[in-house]
């Protein structure tokens, strides 16, 4: 659930928004809602797996980590995620926009039930027979935002963490 300021906390920063000239400097402005709210569709497309209209919300032109992929490119490596996670989502616990910029901290979560073809997860699910086990981690995702597309995606991910919950690594050091 993204954070939301309360009535009541708006009352606590009013006095501080009157010594300040009425206006706080990291005002949302419209156009930031507008990206939170692309931002918002496509994870709940994701969400309900609809790959279609998950990508859809995507700059025919996307970079994904640097890397130019396209539309297209967005499409496959979802797809693949799916193959491998049935059930995967993302649970947004909150999201900050500025600019062009939104960055979203969620919940990810997703049951090992297909074969991984591409290195996608950090490269290490490609050929590994499902576990059938449930994984939840959190994952840091920032996108930068064009004319109402996702131009531009990276994030920062527990995939370590999703191995171990995944039985695939030991629960603390390296392998034996």
């Amino acid at each position: 659930m993204t954070k939301i300021i309360t009535g009541a906390a708006l009352a606590v920063i009013a006095p501080i928004l009157a010594l300040n000239g009425g206006t706080i400097r990291n005002q949302i402005t419209d156009q930031e809602k507008r990206n939170e709210d692309v931002i918002h569709r496509a994870t709940e497309a994701m969400n309900r797996g609809d790959l279609k209209a998950y990508v859809s919300y995507f700059a025919e032109d996307t970079k994904n980590f640097d890397r130019s992929v396209g539309r297209e490119g967005i499409r496959i490596r979802i797809e693949d995620i799916f193959t491998t996670f049935p059930d995967y989502r993302h649970d947004i616990e909150e999201m900050i926009a500025k600019g062009d910029s939104v960055v979203v901290r969620c919940k990810v979560s997703g049951t090992h039930r297909g074969v991984g073809k591409l290195p996608v997860n950090g490269g290490m699910l490609v050929g590994i027979e499902p576990t059938q086990k449930h994984f939840e981690v959190q994952h840091i995702h920032w996108y930068k935002l064009r004319d109402g597309k996702i131009a531009a995606h990276t994030a920062n991910r527990d995939d370590i963490g999703m191995m171990r919950q995944l039985g695939l690594l030991p629960p603390t050091g390296l392998p034996k």
